[in-house]
């Protein structure tokens, strides 16, 4: 890997482009580079990971409005058309990376990378794949662009904080998507630059969908940066040019919406001939909730299980979880965001409260992605007396390994201290969950197909749910006239579709 040094530059400098960060990441983008067999290994399992959440959210509202937006547009002219996730019918590329991009990020539930700024990596894959069902692309080639949205993705992660000044992440995925989709397509480094520049032009916004009151737009977020990757790469294919220099320039991000004029960022990026491994830095969910709650959760089932009479807020005075200042802040007491103690939050925003997720999994040494968020769940009296208990602080020991670059060092956990009624104190601490590659039971393929099962019990058929497997797990030999089988299907006829202008 090569650093790369990336800064504001006056427009009387006249940043060269092939100095500019747009142009680096979309030379990486077009260099055609077959990934090694661990790489496409751990691409098939998040094909496979993204599959299971979307399957456990079709039944959900915004799944259900993002597919009858989808299925209210016609297959272009240009191609075969693409899946949607859950039905028979084929929309318009773009269409599909919206709805299947909903579908995908709904539950929360699939792979992430933390560095400087956070990100679900697997984000990348309902674009691309989007487009390699329209253009008649093969499973190799599916799988190439995949690498690449990952690597992008993630090496711009690792070093430019977005929210630190409030941008949503979703503005590192567009160019990932549209450098991703450059790959697929084979694009020369030309037109994959603009279209990293209009991505990412278009998909900067504040960081308010994950702040108070958290919506449904939460979903979407991630999948509106998908559909405007694959507008962007069309109209750069089409010889349209974007914002130059998007990064570095005098009235570009960096300058007015990141670290201002004097800002400065080293972006790693692998050099020429480098295998692109970026998506083996990266990490999957055991469980539905935000993943820096992915820890705290198998520390409180443990500490439930062990010691059920900690369950009791009677026998509780207070808990505290040190942490870094990311979790203490975004999803802890830090946030000052009082929904956060609201029994009657939505499920988006309990989904950003840890001391919430603690008290639950605490309680029930258990987690599941629907009675865990359920209404009557967060209603519980017991529950919402011993939730009020839980704060956080940040501990600047958890906040350094948080940003450790030493894969061995770098934790999301903290260290939880409960203080008992009876003046005793019991303490236990964790560095990452269970299923992280470090963890106590660390995921590998067959923990993919499990979580596949058991989300799609009830909700597929059960010789769907063998067939999606079979052929997921042949991606790299895929013909193009297999692609569209990585979509699933089951009977939604007694859904009622809400109405919009479409």
């Amino acid at each position: 890997m090569k650093l790369h040094p990336v800064r504001v530059y006056r427009s009387d400098e006249n940043l060269a482009r092939e100095d500019q960060l747009a142009w680096k990441l979309a030379a990486v983008a077009s260099e055609q580079l077959a990934p090694t067999d661990a790489v496409v290994d751990m691409v098939i399992n998040r094909v496979i990971d993204n599959a299971s959440v979307a399957t456990a959210s079709l039944r959900r509202g915004p799944i259900i409005a993002s597919r009858s937006q989808a299925a209210a547009h016609p297959v272009s002219r240009g191609g075969s058309g693409s899946t949607v996730f859950g039905s028979t019918s084929l929309t318009s590329p773009e269409w599909a990376a919206w709805a299947n991009g909903v579908a995908v990020r709904e539950l929360d539930y699939h792979d992430t990378f933390l560095a400087a700024e956070y990100s679900h990596p697997g984000d990348n894959i309902p674009p691309i794949l989007a487009v390699a069902q329209h253009t008649g692309k093969s499973g190799a080639e599916l799988v190439k662009g995949i690498v690449t949205g990952y690597e992008i993705q993630i090496d711009l992660v690792k070093a430019i904080s977005l929210h630190a000044h409030k941008i949503d992440h979703v503005a590192h995925l567009g160019p990932s998507a549209a450098a991703g989709i450059g790959t697929l397509l084979g694009l020369p480094t030309e037109i994959i630059f603009q279209a990293i520049g209009q991505a990412l032009h278009t998909t900067t916004a504040t960081r308010q969908s994950r702040k108070g009151e958290i919506s449904t737009w939460k979903s979407h977020a991630p999948a509106f940066a998908g559909k405007m990757a694959v507008e962007s790469v069309d109209r750069a294919m089409r010889g349209q040019t974007s914002p130059t220099p998007i990064y570095e320039g005098e009235d570009g991000v960096i300058a007015w919406l990141l670290d201002g004029p004097n800002g400065r960022y080293e972006v790693p990026l692998p050099e020429h001939g480098e295998a692109r491994l970026a998506i083996l830095d990266s990490y999957t969910k055991e469980h539905s909730a935000e993943y820096q709650a992915q820890a705290w959760i198998d520390l409180a089932r443990r500490m439930g299980n062990e010691n059920p009479a900690l369950r009791d807020p009677a026998n509780i005075a207070k808990i505290v979880l040190h942490t870094s200042h990311h979790t203490h802040n975004v999803i802890g007491s830090g946030a000052n965001d009082p929904q956060k103690y609201d029994p009657k939050a939505s499920r988006e925003t309990l989904d950003h409260s840890i001391p919430y997720i603690f008290t639950v999994a605490l309680q029930d040494g258990a987690w599941d992605h629907n009675s865990s968020y359920s209404p009557e769940r967060a209603g519980r009296p017991d529950t919402v007396e011993l939730w009020h208990k839980v704060t956080t602080a940040e501990d600047a020991e958890w906040t350094r390994r948080y940003h450790s670059l030493d894969p061995k060092e770098k934790a999301f956990g903290g260290r939880v201290e409960i203080d008992l009624t009876d003046g005793t104190r019991v303490v236990d601490e964790i560095a990452v969950a269970d299923a992280h590659p470090l963890g106590a039971h660390p995921f590998g393929r067959a923990q993919y197909i499990h979580k596949f099962r058991s989300l799609a019990e009830g909700v597929l058929p059960a010789g769907e749910i063998e067939r999606f497997l079979e052929v997921a797990q042949r991606l790299p030999e895929l013909k193009a006239s297999e692609l569209n089988g990585l979509n699933v299907v089951t009977d939604l006829s007694d859904i009622t579709n809400p109405k919009g202008i479409f």
